[in-house]
């Protein structure tokens, strides 16, 4: 998986749209659901904390974000190690929380 197909995925889903925060790309419909950081290896998803350790039991793609915005369930996703449904499958969820 690669940082462009990461943000095709992101893009796909409905009413997604690319916005500027902070120092990276985002994503989202009525808020946030995932961003770009500059590193361009790695995409965050703000999954419910019980999704976030599902994905992260499951892959070692997924580790929790750091402090506290891990704690509430945003997602680190290594885009060189996950798969295209594993992407898409955070991805959706996290669409459905925004």
């Amino acid at each position: 998986m690669s940082l462009v197909d990461g943000a095709a995925l992101a893009l796909e889903l409905s009413g997604a749209i690319e916005v500027p925060h902070h120092d990276r790309r985002a994503f989202k419909v009525s808020r946030i659901f995932a961003s770009l950081p500059r590193d361009g290896l790695t995409m965050n998803v703000g999954l419910a904390p019980e999704e976030q350790a599902m994905f992260c039991r499951n892959s070692a793609a997924f580790s929790p974000a750091n402090g506290a915005w891990g704690k509430q369930g945003w997602t680190v996703i290594d885009l060189a190690a996950a798969s295209h449904d594993e992407v898409a499958a955070a991805l959706e969820l996290a669409h459905a929380r925004a």
